[in-house]
């Protein structure tokens, strides 16, 4: 479980950027630790603890790229096609024999390469016959080959500590012949939504009652992140009882998760049950949608606080529990991906706050163009299902004009 000390974030500022919070993360919060050896095929979103070095070269020895016909370059006559015997044929996993000089090698995709031949010409552009095969001329030495150790060398890192295993990294692992891998922990993230006038889906709905989507809106993002999430319930609007649940939660858990109650108001009780239980970091966000996000420590387990709106939700997690949980798994940083889009709408906003709009986008053969979801609100989710991103607009920005340079924050990416 992440210790950490009530102080260790160290800021005593009423506005805290989003550059800021991401410093902070960064300097003061320290990897679990612990590694365990999981089996390659359960190892996918894990965090890789430790450097992957090739034992062998990959691939370990040469072969050919193509069906076609392997030789020595050098029995080539220059500028000419040339007609060389059929020496052996080779196909995928067979042993190939040195081949002898002025003779080609029937060969297919993956063959080894004969000792004595380095160079593949395709089968298509070949012509063969009982006297053996017609050779194109201006093939280049080396052409249709794969090198032994082309991707990588006996010795070299293959993978950094650090990286997070998504498909690419489990093929090149099990290319390199590993059947399991050292990984870090999963952080165990607990998840609570608060608010008297949630409920549950599925049960009887109060009359001034909504169904909770933040809490599953959550665990939907922690499932794509190296945690194990606990589904803690919703929190009533009671003071006393928001601080011992999270005083209990902080027990079991290495990140705690909230949504509601941290604004200023009589009934939101997160923000002062941090106070109460620990030390509450900071509690507004230089953002919008967002400001009012909370972090604080509670019995050394830190805890984010995250606005009840789903859309202010979703764009503090992104900037304050994403890269905490990253951080905490011991994974390398890994920047939200930003697409170049121009703006095909106007805008005006503040100074000193960093604000993301929601847009759709649509290529109109020369660019990425980006239009303005038509409504606002914080609380839309159909802001969220309608529009493909969000338009990130930086905090010394006053306005958009159509035709501006923007970047994008695509769901496709930052969900993923």
């Amino acid at each position: 479980m992440a210790q950490l000390t009530d102080d260790c974030f160290a800021f005593g500022g009423p506005l805290l950027s989003v550059d800021a919070a991401a410093a902070l993360i960064g300097e003061r919060i320290a990897p679990l630790g612990g590694i365990r050896q999981v089996p390659l095929a359960q190892a996918t979103g894990a965090i890789l603890a430790e450097d992957l070095v090739a034992p062998r070269p990959l691939p370990p020895f040469a072969n050919s790229a193509v069906d076609g016909y392997a030789f020595a370059h050098a029995s080539l006559t220059p500028g000419t096609a040339t007609r060389l015997p059929i020496a052996a044929r080779i196909a995928a996993g067979q042993n190939a024999a040195p081949l002898p000089p002025g003779t080609a090698a029937r060969v297919f995709t993956g063959a080894p390469m004969p000792a004595g031949a380095e160079t593949v010409a395709m089968q298509e552009d070949t012509t063969d016959d009982a006297t053996g095969v017609l050779i194109p001329p201006g093939l280049k030495p080396g052409a249709n080959a794969r090198p032994a150790g082309e991707d990588f060398c006996a010795g070299a890192r293959a993978l950094p500590a650090g990286c997070r295993l998504g498909p690419a990294e489990i093929a090149l692992a099990a290319a390199l012949g590993f059947a399991s891998l050292p990984v870090t922990a999963p952080v165990r993230v607990g998840v609570f939504s608060t608010g008297d006038e949630l409920a549950d889906p599925g049960s009887a709905l109060g009359p001034a009652q909504t169904f909770d989507s933040n809490r599953f809106m959550l665990l939907a993002l922690l499932a794509r992140l190296p945690v194990v999430a606990t589904d803690l319930g919703i929190l009533a609007d009671r003071a006393g009882a928001t601080q011992e649940a999270l005083h209990t939660a902080a027990a079991d858990h290495d990140l705690l998760l909230t949504t509601g109650g941290v604004s200023a108001g009589e009934e939101d009780h997160v923000r002062t049950a941090i106070e109460a239980a620990g030390r509450l970091v900071f509690w507004r966000l230089a953002i919008k949608p967002g400001r009012p996000a909370a972090m604080g420590v509670v019995a050394g387990t830190p805890v984010v606080g995250l606005p009840g709106n789903p859309v202010a939700a979703i764009v503090t997690f992104l900037h304050l529990a994403r890269p905490l949980i990253l951080r905490l798994a011991g994974a390398a940083p890994v920047p939200l991906l930003r697409v170049p889009a121009v703006a095909d709408f106007a805008y005006r906003k503040k100074p000193g706050r960093r604000e993301y709009v929601r847009v759709t986008l649509r290529d109109d053969g020369t660019a990425l163009r980006a239009v303005k979801f038509a409504r606002e609100g914080a609380g839309l989710l159909s802001s969220l299902t309608g529009s493909d991103g969000f338009a990130e607009l930086p905090e010394d920005s006053l306005s958009v004009t159509p035709g501006d340079a923007l970047r994008v924050l695509p769901f496709a990416a930052v969900f993923a």
